[in-house]
């Protein structure tokens, strides 16, 4: 996978979003902002109702030239070929995802400990998403990492490493020289109510991170 494609890491989340914006719109105005990989998360739809919506994103996504990760499901994944797939340390193994989906599609992976991190390369993984580095407001039991401790984990691994978990405009930059390649986000941009604005915030903050980290 482009290491460029994480720098602003667009995880959707329908409940916070603007009262009257539709999920599609909002994800619209995000890609326009500059977000440059989008997650489908949406934990509470199932069957058709998630299929369809899945579908719907990723024309916006292809047609936009980035890349479409769905959260957890593989086998939804696969059956729209979307581009990869995101696993948590709960979830499906690194490996049973990547028999599933195929070669040459994206597997991501949550690690919050140099071991979880260093276990996931060696079973696959593409690219990390380490956190919850300041809380998380769609995870209310995450527990918090330091700044140390996703530093750690970037210097333990071969593969990009992504930030996540309550990253907002007034905190990203302080994952500047950890050597993380984006900032993965949800509610400081998909419950703004200029949900473009925020993004192009959020993305010259990322490119700023990026940067010192070369």
């Amino acid at each position: 996978m482009d290491k460029k494609s994480l720098l602003l890491y667009g995880i959707t989340d329908r409940g916070c979003l603007p009262r009257g914006k539709s999920l599609t719109q909002a994800v619209l105005e995000a890609i326009e902002g500059g977000v440059t990989m989008l997650q489908l998360r949406e934990k509470e739809l199932k069957g058709e109702d998630l299929k369809n919506l899945a579908r719907e994103l990723l024309l916006i996504c292809r047609k936009h030239d980035i890349p479409f990760i769905i959260n957890d499901d593989a086998e939804l994944c696969r059956i729209i070929d979307a581009d990869g797939v995101h696993v948590g340390q709960e979830d499906m193994a690194p490996l049973e995802a990547r028999r599933i989906i195929g070669p040459g599609k994206i597997v991501g992976v949550t690690a919050k400990t140099v071991e979880q991190a260093e276990n996931a390369v060696q079973n696959g993984a593409d690219y990390l998403g380490s956190g919850a580095l300041f809380g998380s407001s769609t995870k209310k039991d995450a527990i918090y990492m330091t700044r140390e401790t996703i530093a750690d984990i970037i210097r333990s691994v071969d593969i990009p490493v992504v930030g996540i978990g309550g990253i907002n405009e007034d905190n990203a930059s302080l994952l500047t020289g950890t050597g993380a390649a984006g900032i993965a986000v949800v509610s400081s941009i998909f419950g703004q109510e200029d949900i473009r604005g925020a993004a192009e915030r959020l993305r010259k903050t990322a490119e700023k991170i990026v940067a010192y980290s070369k």
